[in-house]
Parts: structure tokens; C-alpha cells; sequence
């Protein structure tokens, strides 16, 4: 039995589930789903991060991380942390960047949180016994302030779809068309408590899994400090919009085509994000990855790649641009912050 054979079978006996069910069992089913059983990360993946495009990327985030210690007061012990750690590629770069901060590692009990046993191994054959690892944020021990990082985490979490209709919102789902293949369809009752000032055929997602994690930082970070970064393709204001696809070798391919089988991402929702760590007592910033990379030295850190390796000089002007320019990376993507309220991330003083 397949992925797609469960699903039909579920939906002919029960009834049409909603895209964040459909989600949750395409990507964490035990058996079949994608982050289970079969990830691809990478050029010969089905996706690409920007960890994997420049070694600038982790060497960025590896200063922000030794700033925003220096800013905390040099704690003597904090948890740093990763979620959603892919194969490792991310910490390393950090690690290696942060030797150069006295103190910081040994000071840093490094923790990453992952629920994918294939990409664990991954990660413990590139890291090694450097760090510990959880399978849920509340499993990394309390009691010291935290630096977390999370590149690529919130668009894996699942979404709820509500289309607006002539006479009211209905929730899309997915349920079985008349040759019994798996098919988008609406709820057959209007749905109230939701955007008003929408046109008919509008989409409106809501992450409850996102916002979760939200109060879970905001409430983290308030009680025992420190800072949470979060790197995602996604909206820095609420909006409308079907953001739902699959990733199957970097193209774009049917959602329902192949459960597990591919990638599904939906954008980030940083405004229901940092709405939901403010009212847990933390403050919260953002900036598109362009500016944030910018303002953490960047450019500086390519100009001297080049001096040292002239003839990579192609290759990282290629890889600048890829997490920089507006037609790649840099606006679409956001940096979030969630951050304790008795001091202000670095990179981020006048974001707002």
C-alpha cells in the first residue's frame, strides 16, 4: 500500500481532510511521508537551502549568533539551537565561524531539534558528539538563556485554506473526484470568523502550527532570554493567497500528484508569528534576508573570499547574488527575531 492508497482509503470511509491533515501525512507519515522516509536535500535533491549555496550564509548567522551573546552580557552557559537542521551543513558553518569568539563555545551546549531520522544521521555523521538532539523544542533543557536558529522550518508547517465564496468563507480540502483520485474541494458549509474584506475566490491560510511555535519562543524567550531567529520564504504583512506547492527535483509538481513523494511548503506567516511571541511578553523584528545579509557584513565577508581565492571570484559573485538579489532570494525571503524585551538583536535596531 502506498501513501495514496491510505489517503483514498481514509477519505472514502470518513471523509474529505483538510490541507494541513493532507500536509501532516505527506510529510511525517511514519511509513510514507517525505521527511520520514526519503528527504532530498541539494543539488541532486528536490530542493536547495542557502546553507547548501554559500558557506557566507552560516558565516552570517554564525556573527549574528556571537553578537547577540556579546549583547546578552557573555552568559556564561545558553543553549544554542537549531530547528529543522537539515543535514548539518547550517550548525557546521556556524561552528566554525564562532572559534573566533572567545568564550562562545564553551559557554554554547548545542542542541538541534529534528524529527527525521534520515536527516539526523546526516547530521550526526557531519557533526559529530558537538551536540545533543531532540525531537521537540520542549524537550531542550531550560534553565539558560537560548540562541535559536530556524532557516526553512515554518514553511514545512502545516496549513489551513479557506477560499472566500459568494456567500461566505469555506475551507478547502481534499477529498476524492468522481473517478476516485485525490481532488481539492470546499466545504459545503460557509465558515464565519474570518476576513471580511475579501473578494470571492480569495485565499486565506492559517497556521496553527506556525502560531504555536510563536507562543512557544515568545514564552521561552521572555522567561529565561535570549533571541530566536527565523529564516523562511514568506509575508512580512497579512495577505491572501494559495502558497501551497510541492517540490519534486526543483520543479514545481502536483501537490496531489505523488504524496511523500515530494516536498510541500507553504509561505511563512511571520505577522500571526510575531503576534504570537509579542503576547507571550517577547519583542519581535523583521527584515528581508537581503538587508539582514547586508547588515551583517556580507559583502565584506565575499570581497575577502575573492582576495584569497581570485579564481572563485565567478562563483561567488553568483552565490551573492543568489541570496541578495530581489529576483532570488533576498526579498522573498525574511529574517525574524523574537527577542527578550531588556535588549535589542543585532541587525535589527531600526527593523521594525
Amino acid at each position: 500500500m502506498s501513501l495514496r492508497d491510505r489517503l483514498t482509503a481514509q477519505i472514502s470511509a470518513q471523509g474529505p481532510i483538510s490541507v494541513a491533515q493532507y500536509m501532516t501525512a505527506c510529510l511525517h507519515d511514519p511509513d510514507f511521508g517525505y521527511y520520514a522516509t526519503r528527504p532530498a536535500i541539494g543539488e541532486g535533491g528536490d530542493f536547495i537551502t542557502a546553507p547548501m549555496i554559500s558557506q557566507m550564509f552560516g558565516e552570517m548567522l554564525g556573527v549574528w549568533a556571537a553578537s547577540a551573546w556579546e549583547l546578552m552580557g557573555r552568559p556564561d552557559t545558553f543553549r544554542l539551537i537549531e530547528m529543522g537542521p537539515g543535514d548539518g551543513t547550517l550548525m557546521g558553518d556556524i561552528l566554525k565561524t564562532v572559534r573566533h569568539a572567545a568564550g562562545f563555545l564553551e559557554a554554547a551546549d548545542v542542541w538541534l531539534v529534528e524529527t527525521s531520522k534520515p536527516l539526523m544521521a546526516l547530521q550526526q555523521a557531519r557533526l559529530g558528539e558537538v551536540a545533543q538532539w531532540a525531537s521537540s523544542l520542549s524537550q531542550v533543557p531550560t534553565g539558560a538563556p537560548i540562541i535559536l536558529i530556524a532557516n526553512e522550518l515554518l514553511d514545512c508547517l502545516p496549513v489551513r485554506q479557506f477560499v472566500r465564496t459568494a456567500i461566505g468563507w469555506a475551507e478547502q480540502v481534499v477529498g476524492l473526484d468522481a473517478d476516485g483520485e485525490l481532488a481539492f474541494g470546499l466545504t459545503s458549509t460557509p465558515i464565519g470568523g474570518l476576513l471580511a474584506q475579501a473578494a470571492p475566490g480569495q485565499v486565506f491560510e492559517q497556521s496553527a502550527a506556525q502560531a504555536c511555535l510563536g507562543v512557544e519562543l515568545g514564552r521561552r524567550i521572555a522567561i529565561e532570554r535570549g533571541a530566536a531567529l527565523l529564516i523562511d520564504y514568506g509575508r512580512a504583512e497579512p495577505g491572501f493567497g494559495d502558497t501551497l506547492q510541492a517540490l519534486c527535483r526543483h520543479e514545481k509538481v502536483d501537490p496531489l500528484l505523488t504524496p511523500g513523494q515530494a516536498d510541500l511548503t507553504v509561505h511563512a506567516d511571520f505577522p500571526a508569528v510575531m503576534e504570537a511571541a509579542r503576547a507571550e511578553g517577547s519583542k519581535t523584528a523583521i527584515l528581508s534576508q537581503a538587508s539582514f545579509l547586508a547588515r551583517m557584513g556580507i559583502g565584506q565577508r565575499a570581497e575577502a573570499l575573492v582576495g584569497t581565492s581570485p579564481g572563485q571570484s565567478a562563483t561567488i559573485g553568483r552565490q551573492l547574488n543568489r541570496l541578495l538579489s530581489a529576483e532570488e532570494m533576498g526579498e522573498l525571503f525574511k529574517v525574524c527575531v523574537i527577542h527578550s524585551p531588556d535588549w535589542t538583536a543585532p541587525a535589527f535596531e531600526d527593523a521594525p
